[in-house]
């Protein structure tokens, strides 16, 4: 196997170097994040060791200041969409693995997707992440047709205006037909970037026991001019430690390579005991919940202008915790079982998903919890369709300005949301919410707050998809 950039051997270098660390030296890294500068490993490492509980306060306030510098007072919602659940991996973690013959295998109709899709934005939602299972029917020009049948498919007022993808790697033809049809971003977690145990969770001959296949499977992606990618691991298989360094290393050769383009989304789903799978409840490397505040801690310390996604795998009181700490995308409303989002208008929770769901609030039950953090949520896609992505979106995050161009954005999608979807509970929060971000714009931005005043105006009057 040749050399990739995971250079194991360095890593277990900087992670044993970064033992005991020094309080001044981890204030000193803490202050050139919150510069917005993205961390060296070596200083990442150090912060991994970080126990003393005054200087992890530190790092959680640091977090959480320089998501609301680079975000600004904002959560971006979405939903994943489970389009199929065909797999010919057999990945010992996972419940779609090709072994598991307890999981009912299905692959939505064009007609079911649409009714999928309509029973989402019946719901409110306007942003997805539609995931398919690794197998060779989910090629290019299935996801290409199934992308196209999302963004065709309208509801009432509403429609998914972003799809994501979450699918096996590609060759660069495969990203391009995708790249034609309006994808979003393209998701690939690595899963673990310890060699020695993605070879062992993942075997030999199958589709995704290729490391380095997957390894640059987003460099592909960006190759085929899909500037916007997301990257991730697994926790819960290996050393959570190791990981989020594998993180960074991922996002600096993406830096590296393509120009100053880092990774538009990090998430860090932690394992989950799913249906007929020993192995999501008998890992020896499971993460605590202390042990993943600060695994989001660091990673929004470490990689400043990412955007970080906390998913509904998480418990209700974990998610309202670890929110402020540096989130800034979350799900919500979500169903992991194909043809969930149908099936549970019939008041249905399918029992055979990839895994365990742990918080199953309603999307208007989350808006309002946000609401009571003053955020305002935010369905908003302006940015992609006014060309903000990739390095001209880099260009933005790193420095602080992203959230000038996409709160005034945020807060149109929420109008929109709370006048065709809300209850009445949270119709009332929310617009209070909006209110107090008007006002800051009025005092701090009083040109963008005028125009902003005339847009939300336009949205009362009847107007929808109004945006800056």
């Amino acid at each position: 196997m040749k050399k990739d950039f995971i250079n194991e051997e360095e890593i277990f270098s900087f992670l044993e170097k970064g033992k005991n660390p020094d309080p001044i030296e981890i204030r000193e890294i803490i202050a050139k994040s919150k510069g917005k500068n993205r961390l060296d490993p070596h200083e990442t490492a150090k912060l991994l060791h970080v126990n003393d509980p005054e200087l992890l306060d530190e790092m959680f306030k640091a977090a959480s200041q320089i998501k609301q510098d680079v975000y600004g007072n904002r959560i971006v919602f979405f939903a994943p969409l489970y389009v199929g659940n065909k797999c010919i991996n057999n990945c010992i973690y996972c419940g779609f693995r090709r072994d598991n013959k307890k999981i009912i295998r299905k692959t939505l109709t064009k007609e079911e997707l649409q009714n999928e899709v309509k029973a989402m934005v019946r719901k409110g939602h306007k942003r997805t992440i539609l995931v398919f299972g690794e197998h060779p029917v989910y090629d290019a020009d299935y996801i290409s047709d199934v992308l196209q049948t999302v963004y065709a498919t309208k509801e009432g007022r509403g429609e998914i205006r972003r799809a994501n993808i979450n699918a096996a790697p590609m060759d660069v033809e495969g990203y391009k037909k995708l790249h034609d049809v309006g994808i979003g971003t393209y998701q690939i977690f690595q899963e673990t970037y310890h060699h020695d145990t993605y070879r062992k969770l993942h075997p030999k001959g199958d589709l995704k026991g290729d490391y380095q296949w997957r390894l640059y499977g987003l460099d592909r992606a960006i190759e085929a001019g899909i500037d916007d990618v997301g990257i991730g691991a697994l926790f819960g298989v290996y050393d959570w430690k190791f990981e989020v360094m594998g993180l960074l290393y991922h996002t600096i050769h993406l830096e590296n390579t393509f120009g100053g383009i880092g990774p538009h989304t990090i998430s860090f789903p932690r394992l989950e005991p799913a249906l007929n799978t020993p192995f999501t409840i008998g890992s020896k490397y499971l993460v605590s919940d202390e042990a993943f505040k600060k695994i989001i801690t660091i990673i929004r310390l470490s990689v400043p202008y990412t955007g970080m996604i906390l998913t509904a795998r998480e418990r209700p009181e974990i998610r309202d915790e670890l929110i402020p700490i540096g989130i800034s995308q979350i799900d919500a409303g979500s169903r992991i079982g194909i043809g969930g989002y149908e099936e549970a208008e019939k008041g249905l929770i399918p029992e055979k998903e990839q895994f365990q769901l742990g918080d199953i609030r309603s999307l208007d039950e989350v808006i309002r919890k946000v609401c009571e953090f003053g955020y305002v949520t935010s369905f908003c896609t302006a940015g992609y369709r006014a060309g903000r992505t990739g390095d001209h979106f880099m260009s933005l995050a790193r420095p602080g300005h992203v959230h000038r161009y996409c709160m005034p954005n945020a807060m149109l999608t929420f109008k929109e949301y709370l006048l065709d979807y809300a209850s009445e509970e949270t119709r009332m929060a929310g617009e209070k919410v909006i209110q107090d971000e008007l006002n800051r714009f009025n005092k701090n931005y009083p040109d963008r707050g005028m125009l902003l005043e005339q847009k939300l105006k336009q949205i009362e009057e009847g107007n929808r998809d109004v945006y800056i």
